[in-house]
């Protein structure tokens, strides 16, 4: 099979075509025959060697949707339409980006769908994260203020779209004022184009969605409303930790902080399904940056680290 290994930290060079047996699977996994995968900057760290607990060479790639290509443990059948994320895969051991790969099948959803491969590949991880940050760790309600720090990541516009299906009253930032009408076309009430002093403006709110990171997190927090919620969900900020960090000071009076990352346990217990049919009905609107072949890997990360793409980035196998 065509694989993509990256065998030392680096750029998008460091991303290499090899051919690699197809890979056997265990009893207890199932191997997927892959035929598209998001990009997600978690795979942009580990190339670039932020990621000490990797190890190369590996092949990445933490999410994947395609067919069942074998399931010696009868948890599938051959032919399901299937996803999967996360799990240690692309991290553990090698992921998704390549023709096959062998997964827990404890960590793989089937769904039923006539969504196109590069619509399905642009879905797991981006709802996963987008609908776990929402109901998961804000619990958000309608009627509720949200703030989505990132807007025009592609968590962040999956983001206003669910939130404005749940009820929620929400406002996005951008850094880029000529991307405000992408957020408004994606559902958002309000644009503020973040010059990093957010919490200076007339609007407080009752949860914050924070997809840019530790760069704007201060100000995020600033911007949520007495018993307000802040949920740390994003890094492309490309700054990991705080300086000097003193909660006491950070942290407004009666606001909370918290995370979201997710993993395969969540992803499993997200309504995906129903989530696919609202997407391929057209209730859900999924703003696709780019589609890219395999072939074209090391252009897609070039493309992802220079903030590109304006939605998620796909690879598509054929």
């Amino acid at each position: 099979m065509r694989a993509v290994v990256v065998h030392r930290a680096g750029g998008p060079d460091v991303l290499n075509f090899e051919t690699r047996p197809k890979p056997r699977p265990q009893k207890h996994e199932v191997r997927i025959a892959v035929k598209a995968f998001g990009l997600n900057r978690s795979e942009l760290f580990t190339r670039q060697g932020h990621s000490p607990s990797v190890l190369f060479p590996r092949i990445l790639g933490i999410e994947a949707v395609g067919i069942i290509d074998a399931a010696p443990g009868g948890h599938f059948s051959e032919g399901d339409i299937v996803a999967t994320i996360m799990g240690g895969m692309g991290r553990d051991y090698d992921g998704s980006y390549a023709e096959y790969v062998c997964v827990p099948a404890q960590q793989v959803g089937r769904i039923i769908t006539a969504l196109p491969w590069d619509t399905l590949g642009a879905l797991p991880e981006m709802l996963q994260t987008a609908w776990g940050s929402l109901f998961s760790s804000l619990t958000l309600k309608s009627g509720e203020r949200l703030l989505v720090r990132g807007g025009t990541t592609s968590v962040g516009m999956a983001a206003i779209g669910l939130a404005r299906r749940a009820g929620a009253h929400v406002t996005a930032t951008t850094r880029n004022r000529d991307r405000t009408r992408l957020l408004y076309e994606q559902g958002a009430e309000c644009v503020i184009v973040d010059d990093g002093q957010t919490h200076a403006g007339p609007l407080k709110f009752d949860k914050v969605l924070e997809l840019v990171g530790t760069t704007t997190l201060e100000d995020s927090l600033k911007s949520a409303d007495s018993g307000g919620v802040v949920c740390m969900a994003g890094m492309v900020g490309n700054q990991w930790s705080l300086q000097n960090f003193a909660p006491m000071d950070l942290i407004p009076n009666k606001v909370s902080l918290t995370t979201y990352s997710g993993d395969s346990d969540d992803f499993l217990k997200m309504p995906f399904q129903k989530l696919v049919d609202e997407v391929e009905a057209g209730e859900i609107a999924i703003k696709i940056g780019k589609v890219f072949k395999l072939d074209e890997i090391v252009d897609a990360h070039a493309c992802m680290e220079a903030n590109a793409a304006e939605g998620k980035i796909v690879i598509v196998t054929e």
